[in-house]
């Protein structure tokens, strides 16, 4: 499923001229954790006493990491996996569909995308959507709260 998942994000022509030029592989880390671990990563690091469902830790402020003659390192993603099947129950939505997207959020945050403003959270939902419809996922932001204001 992740590498399905990657290989959707990466040909979305939007994240082409984001990625490295060239390498033979990309190599992201995504940690599935429990809402203790992540809450204390989130006040570490963003300042909240609390868990999120999803946390992305670029490799390099000024870019991806070279690993090597053929490897390049994007980053961390880490997911309070408490968090995410709560909030999928909640959204009566399939634990995996919204994995899934989560996964695309931090994959897209790692390389360079956010929502902290309007403009940027609407090309950052809108990319997701995109993308998670090649995966067969339905909108997740279809009728419900985007992601920026359930994450806060």
């Amino acid at each position: 499923m992740l590498r399905r998942i990657a290989s959707f994000v990466a040909k979305a022509p939007a994240v082409a001229d984001r990625l490295p030029s060239a390498p033979s592989t990309v190599e992201v880390v995504i940690v599935l954790s429990d809402d203790g671990a992540v809450a204390a990563l989130n006040e570490q690091f963003r300042g909240m006493a609390k868990p999120t469902n999803v946390l992305s830790f670029p490799a390099a402020q000024s870019g991806p990491t070279d690993l090597g003659t053929d490897a390049v390192s994007l980053g961390d993603i880490v997911l309070a996996l408490e968090t995410v099947l709560r909030e999928a129950a909640d959204l009566g939505i399939p634990p995996a569909d919204h994995l899934s997207h989560l996964v695309v959020h931090g994959l897209l945050h790692l390389l360079g995308y956010d929502h902290i403003e309007e403009r940027q959270a609407e090309e950052m939902e809108a990319l997701e959507t995109r993308i998670l419809a090649g995966l067969d996922i339905p909108d997740p932001y279809a009728g419900s709260e985007p992601v920026t204001a359930m994450a806060q």
